[in-house]
């Protein structure tokens, strides 16, 4: 029988033929030369999976780094931290890959009940499954499983925010009279998001929440007006609440912008301050991988939120560059899928996701260099912890599944 056959570009080509013999694929003849090269949307979908993935199997390395000299001291293997986060890493991975595969339009049908149900989880911090530590209540634990309800959260509104604010504006165009209204909806499940994190005393989740919200909000076409009135309200609450809810808190933010008294230098200032001491030391290329100090039961949480810190000791400045041109790499390539999708709702999703990761780690590299007070948030991907690095693996598998709907992406994929 016969093959099908077609006329492309003023050449014959078979329907069964090679892909070279199939004509071009959307954007193949756009000239992706040089610096354009960062342009290209293949390019960007391949760096963000080559980043992603690079980071949290360095981050995998750094954590046994940073760990092992306390386990040792405290009489346990010296394994045991990595191995954990390894075990963590893998059901990230499973999850991840799962999420890549979901529809986008199973993401927008569902993203209401995955937002109420993460709020559920979120509410059982004020129960008797919460607990409580440095004064943030914002942990659950059941069965000796402990997990930290925010990390769902924010990824719930990264995905339900987008939708609500495309229905939210398709309201707001219909009506006539009190179109405020339309914008009800989106606001109470952001407001209600942000009032349980921030009941919990955890001051640096809600910051990474109000910014995400801020940009799902701003790229939807809401008014910049009430934008920025809510988003002013909701730093002033952040920072209210930061010096009422706790002398010991307030401590921590003045000793930032002030100077440290002899006292404070034993108490609140004593984690920034070795945070410093151990990136001064680390000098252009660091001590060398294991040989950090600051880890000797110096510095308080070297594996968790001060990770990076260790990295700048053990690896040195360019380590450290290479650490925050990963988030870079991650933010731009995210950014300009987002610019180049015809799907809005992946467009907004992408946003909101790299706000989140880049915004973190922008934050957390802030608070061990002593530009931002002590807030306890994780280095994206890098930092030990189950739920933060099983959601973030997840939004990396969400943020793959919006990639794939731009056209250059999807016939790559498709052709492959």
């Amino acid at each position: 029988m016969a093959m099908s056959r077609r006329v492309e570009g003023g050449r014959v080509a078979d329907r069964r033929g090679s892909r070279s013999q199939q004509g071009p694929r959307p954007g193949q003849d756009k000239a992706y030369r040089g610096w354009r090269a960062l342009l290209n949307p293949v390019w960007c979908y391949n760096g963000f999976l080559t980043t992603v993935t690079a980071t949290t199997v360095f981050g995998l390395v750094m954590v046994f780094s940073s760990s092992s000299v306390d386990l040792v001291a405290r009489g346990q293997s010296p394994w045991n931290q990595a191995l954990r986060q390894g075990i963590y890493c893998l059901i990230g991975l499973v999850v991840s890959v799962v999420a890549a595969h979901i529809r986008v339009g199973t993401y927008a049908r569902f993203s209401l009940a995955f937002l109420i149900f993460s709020q559920f989880v979120q509410a059982l911090t004020f129960t008797r499954l919460g607990l409580s530590t440095n004064g943030n209540a914002g942990w659950i634990s059941f069965r000796g499983v402990t997990m930290q309800p925010a990390e769902m959260l924010k990824l719930a509104l990264c995905i339900w925010l987008p939708k609500a604010l495309m229905d939210a504006r398709r309201r707001h165009d219909k009506l006539e009279e009190h179109s405020w209204l339309a914008y009800v909806t989106p606001v109470a499940g952001f407001m209600i998001s942000f009032i349980l994190i921030m009941a919990g005393k955890d001051l640096g989740t809600a910051m990474i929440v109000v910014i995400i919200g801020f940009a799902a909000f701003l790229v939807s076409g809401f008014s910049l007006k009430w934008l920025l009135s809510l988003s002013l309200l909701g730093l002033a609450g952040i920072i209210a609440f930061a010096v009422m809810g706790s002398s010991n808190r307030m401590k921590r933010i003045m000793a930032t912008y002030g100077q440290c008294s002899g006292q404070d230098v034993q108490s609140v200032c004593y984690q920034s301050i070795h945070g410093m001491y151990a990136m001064a030391s680390g000098g252009l290329t660091g001590v060398g991988l294991g040989n950090s100090r600051e880890k000797w039961n110096y510095l308080p949480e070297a594996h968790n939120d001060f990770i990076f810190a260790v990295i700048g000791e053990e690896l040195g400045f360019l380590g450290a560059a290479l650490v925050v041109l990963a988030f870079v790499v991650m933010g731009w390539c995210m950014v300009r899928l987002a610019l180049t999708t015809r799907d809005r709702y992946a467009a907004m999703v992408l946003t909101c996701l790299a706000v989140w990761i880049v915004g973190q780690a922008l934050v957390n590299i802030c608070v061990v260099l002593g530009i931002l007070p002590v807030m306890g948030l994780p280095l994206p991907f890098v930092s030990a912890g189950g739920t933060a690095l099983i959601l973030c693996l997840m939004a990396a598998g969400v943020a793959v599944r919006m990639m794939r709907t731009q056209d250059d992406v999807r016939a790559s994929v498709e052709g492959d």
